[in-house]
């Protein structure tokens, strides 16, 4: 029924309410798909699609405190230091003091932190290939420049 009405409220030319709901039920839906195909691959990694773009974030920036990696991904901070015991627990991730400030950590990844990151990218090259491979370059780089115009704040 999701499909039925999610048409419906698109297909609303002379109501905007309507087509601005359906344009928020495309995109969450399509950001849960997309999330959906990511985690269920980065599974057997013992990883979801946050845990991915962590280590990820740590190989981008190197080690770096808990704040700056809230800055860096926009995470919360409950959800940041549930995310980092997670990743600790599991053998990816370490939390060093930092030589600067003694009560301050690093996070830094651990060597399998890093295999399992390189095995990670080589799954989310493939998932990204199936849920993007339909679209052509130009038109990847359109789609990425419309979010991207989303989430600046509105004129005026």
């Amino acid at each position: 029924m999701l499909d039925d009405l999610l048409e419906r409220f698109l297909s609303e030319t002379g109501d905007p309410a309507s087509r601005h709901v359906g344009l928020g039920m495309l995109l969450a839906r399509a950001h849960n798909t997309s999330r959906g195909a990511m985690n269920q691959a980065l599974r057997p990694l013992g990883i979801d699609v946050r845990g991915y773009a962590m280590l990820l974030a740590l190989r981008t920036y190197g080690p770096s405190s808990q704040r700056r990696l809230i800055d860096l991904t926009g995470i919360d901070k409950s959800t940041m230091v549930r995310l980092i015991d997670e990743l600790e627990h599991a053998g990816l991730v370490r939390r060093e003091r930092t030589p600067q400030d003694r009560r301050a950590y690093s996070v830094t990844p651990t060597p399998e932190g890093e295999r399992v990151l390189a095995e990670a990218r080589e799954i989310a090259a493939d998932v990204g290939g199936r849920i993007f491979g339909r679209f052509r370059p130009d038109e990847r780089d359109q789609l990425a420049a419309l979010l991207r115009r989303l989430l600046e704040p509105p004129a005026g």
